[in-house]
């Protein structure tokens, strides 16, 4: 038998004021997403923005629907955007905050298991990660890859 551990490791800015610019940028891209969501259920708005190699900024934001099963995440929205619409581009970054009640959350919101997934088979696709800005009013944490999310994820290799 053999214990094995994985571990996730990560930065914490306390504030936007610490962010690096362009992290920051791209945080301001993901609240004017999350401003767009259509969340009339949970009101519960989240967006996510991709920035790609070429400094191209991609958005999404969820989308509530009745029939809960039949929503979609700001993630996954923003992937399948970017990939139909810039197939030969890679990701480089997201960030994805949430407002509820018009606020940012006070605690970073991380992408569910189904958007984690989806950013991981994005990194195998390309073969490069993509930074992960989760952001809070209280903390914004910075993650170097969507492989931290999920350090026991599904992949391609799984298949064969």
């Amino acid at each position: 038998m053999k214990k094995r551990e994985a571990i996730v490791s990560f930065v914490e800015y306390q504030n936007m004021d610490e962010l690096p610019c362009a992290e920051k940028a791209l945080v301001r891209e993901a609240l004017k997403a999350a401003s767009g969501a259509y969340a009339p259920y949970s009101h519960f708005m989240v967006g996510a923005a991709i920035l790609l190699d070429d400094g191209t900024v991609v958005r999404g934001a969820n989308v509530e629907n009745a029939a809960f099963p039949s929503g979609s995440c700001a993630e996954k929205t923003a992937l399948s955007y970017m990939v139909a619409n810039y197939g030969d581009r890679q990701a480089v970054a997201i960030a994805i905050a949430a407002l509820k009640d018009g606020q940012l959350t006070p605690d970073p919101v991380p992408p569910c298991g189904n958007c984690r997934q989806m950013l991981t088979e994005e990194e195998q696709r390309t073969g490069r990660p993509i930074k992960v800005i989760l952001a809070g009013d209280s903390a914004i944490y910075v993650l170097e890859s969507s492989q931290a999310l999920m350090p026991l994820s599904f992949t391609g290799r799984n298949l064969r």
